[in-house]
């Protein structure tokens, strides 16, 4: 099983039954923010907030607090304003990981990230230090029961997407970054709103992972994954079926 969607799958299963609600909405908050600052703060004409408020709805936000969100990225209301960080480096293994945060303080993110790493055996390593290994997509995923696989094939083909993975975690459509706004509202239109879709780090390969050192990467990458300023993980192990089941069952 490999590890950067297989693992935030199981991160977002756990996450609906274990995590705060409000860590959840910070996160969606934060997105809100700096999608409205990135573009129009109108959702039909800056698909990345139309994203961010299609997630903030699938989480049942309130309208309000959406679009609070939205005002102060745009400036017409005063709040936070966060900057986007990419942080990188090596977990136990030698698995490369990409941890990408929203912040209103540098240095707060940066002492958090660099004690997970060094608190389960990784190494915080320098900008472009290992997104070599990766290559940058566009993702868009929707639910296993929204279409049959071979709908949603012709339905991405037409829409000019690279390439379709579809197991019972539902299906995800990927395709380059350049191709990611027509993508997603071709998918749109014939399935509605997606699950998710968002720009994200697929390994270009993978690293083996026995159980011991999967043990000990997963509980870095969850701690990664928990910290209020992250907004999303990759990594680019591997590990067997037989074990993912028994640390995540």
């Amino acid at each position: 099983m490999a590890g950067h969607s297989k693992f935030k799958n199981i991160m977002h299963r756990k996450s609906a039954q274990d995590a705060k609600r409000s860590k959840l909405f910070t996160r969606l908050i934060r997105e809100l923010t700096v999608a409205a600052r990135s573009g129009l703060p109108d959702p039909d004409q800056n698909p990345r907030l139309r994203s961010a408020v299609a997630a903030a709805k699938a989480a049942n936000m309130g309208g309000e607090t959406i679009d609070r969100a939205i005002r102060r990225g745009s400036g017409a209301e005063d709040g936070e304003q966060y900057d986007e960080i990419r942080y990188e480096g090596y977990g136990p293994g030698g698995v490369a990981i990409i941890a990408e945060a929203l912040t209103d303080n540098r240095n707060r993110t940066a002492a958090g990230i660099r004690a997970a790493f060094a608190k389960h055996g990784g190494n915080l390593g320098e900008t472009n230090s290992v997104s070599f290994m990766f290559e940058r997509v566009g993702a868009v995923r929707y639910p296993f029961e929204t279409a049959s696989s071979d709908e949603v094939f012709e339905a991405a083909l037409e829409a000019g997407a690279d390439d379709l993975e579809s197991s019972e975690d539902g299906h995800e459509v990927l395709c380059a970054p350049e191709s990611f706004n027509d993508v997603r509202e071709a998918l749109e239109a014939r399935f509605g709103t997606p699950e998710a879709a968002e720009l994200a780090w697929r390994p270009s390969s993978t690293v083996d992972v026995d159980e011991t050192g999967a043990e000990k990467l997963f509980r870095l990458l969850e701690a990664l994954e928990e910290n209020d300023d992250v907004q999303s993980v990759a990594a680019n192990f591997s590990v067997a079926d037989d074990v993912m089941a028994r640390l995540t069952g």
